[in-house]
């Protein structure tokens, strides 16, 4: 280095951040212009604070180069940051590492996103500032608009740092980021506002808490922070009065120049990114929708245009944990490659590949938190889960990176299931060591589902209803098509098959959607220059697969569509139940021969029989959503039909009678003595009471009585009243008969008074979100449950004095004096 260089290098540091110098040019701030020569007597004057680089990073510092060069100095953490990378867009993520049980109500696991969003780093005077970045609202920068929405989205300030000294070459700022690290910055907690108020959190405790560690890679940052919050209330461990998280946060640089986006459509599921247009020419700003997918782009596009097939510029790569065991390589490589067979629609060969973890001679750099390496990561934890996330650019909605989570656990719910919902007809699935090549096909499919969430495709829960339900006892068909339409939907097994039905395939896989949905996504349009050009070759698509429920998308949001369910196959909702429900009636007393007479322990027979409960729960949801049920069809204008169509008044009806049979009779197949009387010692009868009432309040819910009512100016000849009418006389059908009651019929008609008191008397907390809101008060609810008990009251009446029995006799009895409560609020 030359005497000169050195010596301009020094008096652009002592010029600080405001001047220009002949070698290097320094920034400018986010608001002055360059110096002018008035400010030249400035310049042997060094800013407060301001230091040497040899002074702030010192011989102790260990360096980690990357995106920004992070240093240690003793506990203190330094980052570097480049000039160039001023004011570019990164995306920071911020996830969960380990969390505590029931953190959230247990619906967040380790791994789930707390938070997403843009930020940029910016100089501002003497300061260096990390700011929030939005592209919710847009505008073309050549628009006159575009100034109007710079100012009307100003983005917060996160944070402002004090630049602790220049680069040796001042082309980087040095800034002390430990206190920021390990602050509790709302925007990267792992605790919302909700989960505070309700665990009581007063503040993070700065002595138990500290940054684990801080990498960088060449494209992104990773710290980890150990933080414990004291909790007045924490969801566990309540002796401790704490919250303790490890979260980690990501920081990813995103291209400088995005992906051309493909627009969403609502009639193909894709994971999709939003966007606000005020340079629309429209009377109002438009909200634009881009799916979310990997870019990729035919290695030779005139190859690409004859319909060769093409492998791609950059596959998608996959590396398999180093922690994976190797018994289970080959099933996860093939989870993840079977998706070539989609891309191969697309017109990609090779679109997708999985591998080993290379060794440290390989590649000594690599790193599973790298964001350029996406990774299959097997956790040993006893969570039972597996999770696909992905980071996208929210400009682009190009996926960047997605490491698939597998929990050591998760294997043994699949193997559950499989005993209880295919033991019936599948011998090999009846014992606990279920053979390796059944799991490992098991875990194929599980690994493709999630990889298929990684590649931008969210739930289909339609396309399990694409099928004839019969088709599912045929193993020709059930070879070719699989169970359901497509790998996204939550179909895991068939639970149609009888036993003596040969051939059948027992469990998902990749289907024709898939390659549809792939297609559509992925397909590359080299004549297309903008995403607006792509839109009339997607449309076509689509509607040339119109009204065939294969390509069919929907998300199963709602609750009301009965063809859009989780972990239901078959068209025929009544059809399949009744077929899985004839299945579990087999299975139910064969579990003490296939658990406990083989262990010598009740452990698995228990938890196997909690969930066989699970698994007719399951059959009964799937038939009374047919009750009020409204098919959605996604449709645009110019395809004939409605979007929201009733379900028919034969099937509503028949659901009901089905579901007083199978749901609400007493079920004493249920009730094997060597399993209830070896596992319970009081509570079977209640367990029992619970599952029946959680589907009798949902079909008397005011939001399903609201559908129901609807169908009255819809020509369905079905009604909220007919319904009631329906299910009243089938929960009391003793009053008719005059039969006993037994003490689960007692314990159900208890809990029908109880409903129907609640639909009468009570009013759902204020701001109560409901999948069709209704003012009961003012709706027909109320009329039609007080005309039913009314008329309920004086069969009771007139019934009271036929039954001999006691217990029968003082149920009438206590019913009476209970209704009459209902009807006399204030009396009672």
């Amino acid at each position: 280095m030359s005497i000169f260089y050195r010596t301009a290098s020094l008096a652009c540091l002592l010029a600080l951040l405001q001047f220009s110098c002949s070698t290097t040019k320094a920034p400018q701030t986010a608001t002055t212009t360059s110096a002018t020569k008035s400010d030249s007597t400035d310049k042997a004057k060094p800013k407060t604070g301001m230091k040497s680089y040899k002074a702030v990073i010192t011989k102790e510092a260990v360096s980690d180069s990357g995106v920004f060069t992070i240093h240690k100095v003793g506990e203190k953490y330094f980052y570097e940051i480049p000039d160039s990378l001023l004011k570019r867009d990164f995306l920071w993520v911020s996830r969960f590492v380990n969390l505590p049980s029931g953190l959230g109500g247990g619906y967040v696991n380790a791994g789930s996103s707390v938070n997403e969003q843009m930020v940029e780093w910016q100089k501002f005077g003497d300061k260096i500032v990390l700011k929030t970045k939005s592209y919710r609202s847009v505008a073309a920068d050549s628009l006159p608009i575009n100034l109007s929405v710079q100012a009307n989205n100003y983005q917060p300030t996160i944070y402002a740092f004090d630049i602790a000294a220049l680069s040796r070459d001042s082309s980087a700022y040095v800034i002390d980021v430990t206190k920021f690290l390990s602050s509790d910055i709302k925007t990267f907690s792992g605790l919302d506002s909700e989960m505070r108020k309700t665990y009581k959190v007063s503040k993070l405790d700065d002595s138990r808490s500290f940054i684990q560690s801080a990498k960088s890679f060449p494209l992104n940052i990773e710290v980890k922070q150990d933080f414990t919050f004291d909790a007045a209330e924490p969801p566990t461990n309540s002796e401790t009065g704490a919250i303790s998280l490890l979260m980690n946060q990501s920081m990813v640089l995103l291209p400088k120049v995005p992906m051309q986006p493909r627009i969403d459509d609502y009639r193909v599921g894709y994971f999709n990114i939003r966007q606000i247009d005020y340079g629309s020419e429209a009377l109002k700003a438009d909200e634009k929708s881009y799916i979310r997918r990997w870019n990729l782009v035919p290695k030779d596009i005139a190859a690409y245009r004859r319909g060769e097939l093409v492998e791609p510029v950059k596959p998608i790569v996959y590396y398999l944990d180093p922690a994976t065991p190797e018994k289970l390589r080959p099933y996860i490589k093939a989870g993840v490659e079977q998706w070539q067979e989609a891309f191969e629609t697309a017109g990609f060969k090779n679109a997708i590949i999985a591998k080993d973890p290379p060794t440290a001679a390989e590649d000594p750099d690599f790193s599973p938190e790298d964001v350029r390496y996406s990774v299959i990561r097997y956790v040993a934890s006893t969570t039972r889960n597996a999770v696909g996330p992905s980071v996208s650019d929210p400009r682009s909605g190009e996926i960047i990176e997605s490491d698939i989570i597998w929990y050591h656990n998760h294997l043994r719910s699949y193997r559950n299931r499989y005993l209880l919902e295919t033991g019936a007809a599948n011998p090999s699935a009846r014992t606990l060591d279920t053979p390796m090549d059944d799991l490992g096909e098991m875990m194929k499919e599980v690994i493709t589902h999630e990889v298929g969430h990684a590649l931008g495709l969210p739930h289909n829960m339609k396309a399990s209803s694409a099928y004839p339900t019969d088709s599912l006892r045929s193993g020709a068909f059930t070879q070719k098509y699989g169970i359901a339409a497509t790998i996204m939907d939550y179909a895991r097994y068939n639970y149609v098959a009888q036993p003596g039905d040969k051939g059948i395939r027992f469990v998902r896989q990749l289907g024709p959607y898939d390659h549809y949905v792939i297609n559509w996504g992925y397909r590359y349009l080299p004549d297309a220059k903008s995403a607006e050009a792509e839109v009339p070759t997607l449309s076509k698509w689509i509607n040339e697969k119109s009204g065939d429920p294969i390509y069919q998308f929907g998300s199963g949001s709602g609750g009301y569509d009965p063809e859009s369910q989780t972990e239901n196959v078959g068209a025929d909702l009544v059809l399949a139940s009744t077929y899985g429900l004839k299945n579990l009636k087999l299975v139910a007393p064969k579990l003490y021969e296939w658990t406990a007479e083989k262990t010598n322990d009740y452990d698995d027979l228990e938890e196997l029989y909690d969930e066989l409960l699970g698994v007719w729960s399951r059959y009964i949801g799937h038939v009374a959503t047919n009750v009020g049920g409204v098919h959605e069809n996604r449709l645009k204008p110019n395809q004939e039909g409605f979007i929201f169509v009733p379900v028919d008044a034969k099937t509503q009806t028949t659901s009901v009678n089905w579901l007083l049979d199978n749901a609400f009779s007493s079920p004493e197949w249920l009730h094997e003595a060597k399993i209830s009387r070896n596992i319970h010692h009081a509570n079977y009868v209640d367990e029992i009471r619970s599952l029946q009432v959680r589907h009798l309040n949902g079909l008397l819910s005011p939001d399903r009585l609201a559908r129901l009512m609807e169908n009255e100016v819809n020509d369905v000849k079905y009604n909220a009243l007919d319904m009631v009418n329906q299910l009243q006389r089938g929960i009391w059908k003793e009053v008719y008969t005059g039969s006993a009651i037994d003490i689960y019929r007692r314990n159900l008609q208890k809990a029908y008074l109880d409903r129907i008191n609640y639909l009468l008397n009570e009013t759902p907390p204020s701001g109560r979100r409901t999948v069709t809101p209704v003012d009961i008060s003012q709706s027909d609810i109320r009329s039609i449950a007080r005309g039913e008990l009314v008329k309920l009251q004086q069969q009771l009446k007139s019934a009271q004095n036929r039954y001999k029995d006691d217990l029968s006799r003082y149920h009438i009895q206590d019913a009476l004096v209970r209704i009459d409560n209902i009807l006399n609020p204030a009396k009672g």
